[in-house]
């Protein structure tokens, strides 16, 4: 997990994504006065502050946060992770390094479980993977398909994933995805994700935080009974995996 790495690849795009929020809110209430496509351009360029964002952002109408489409680039996270975040299929894009046209014959990596980093187990772990892919290399010299000796790759195996989302999407996997029922590798990419949006727009993303941040735990009886209490992505990365972050 210490090797995983998430670039966000259109940053402009979240510039884009506030300003299409705000003219499209105030559209709403604007209607009659525009007459003409200058009226409407003269809108969608007037000035707001970043307290105008945060009051748009936390309007329940989610329409105005999808009117553009912020990308990010995994590369490292395994493929137990790409199983885990592609349950997200709405409005949401996924494209992955793929195990029938790749071969990955001698060039695996392994994504080491954040439990087992830096312990006794993590030797065990790494020789149990590199036998996996061992077999998979005989597999492949024997002729088979790289897409059926797939089949024998360990979850564990690092993988390259291209995540293509609205800002209400993003903010609506990193709530459900930080939250500390998640396995922590899914945990620690997706406030990854949160610290970069956040880095890029404050306003627009301040609000990311797991359901304890914002209230109560909405698990019920599956809660985990340990809420967040920080509320920021650097504080909960620093709090919560101090041998990568700490």
């Amino acid at each position: 997990m210490d090797k995983i790495e998430i670039w966000i690849l259109n940053p402009s795009a979240i510039k884009e994504a506030e300003q299409m929020m705000v003219c499209a809110a105030r559209l709403t209430q604007k209607g009659h006065a525009i007459q003409s496509l200058q009226d409407f351009m003269d809108l969608y360029n007037k000035d707001y502050t970043e307290t105008t964002v945060k009051n748009m952002a936390a309007l329940p109408h989610p329409t105005i946060q999808k009117f553009s489409v912020v990308n990010v680039v995994i590369v490292g996270a395994s493929r137990r992770f790409l199983a885990q975040i592609t349950r997200h299929q709405n409005e949401v894009k996924f494209m992955s390094a793929s195990l029938q046209y790749s071969d990955y014959s001698g060039k695996a990596g392994y994504t080491v479980p954040y439990d087992i980093l830096g312990t006794n187990k993590e030797a065990g772990y790494l020789a149990q993977c590199e036998a996996s892919m061992q077999k998979y290399m005989s597999l492949v010299t024997a002729g088979v398909d790289n897409d059926d000796a797939g089949y024998i790759a360990p979850h564990g195996l690092r993988n390259i994933i291209l995540i293509s989302a609205t800002p209400y999407q993003w903010k609506h996997m990193i709530r459900q995805r930080i939250c500390r029922r998640n396995t922590p590798e899914t945990r620690y990419v997706m406030l990854l994700i949160w610290r970069a949006l956040y880095r890029e727009n404050k306003a627009l993303f301040s609000d990311c935080g797991a359901f304890c941040m914002q209230g109560t735990c909405k698990e019920g009886k599956m809660g985990c009974g340990n809420p967040i209490t920080l509320k920021t992505p650097d504080g909960i990365l620093a709090e919560d995996f101090p041998k990568i972050c700490g």
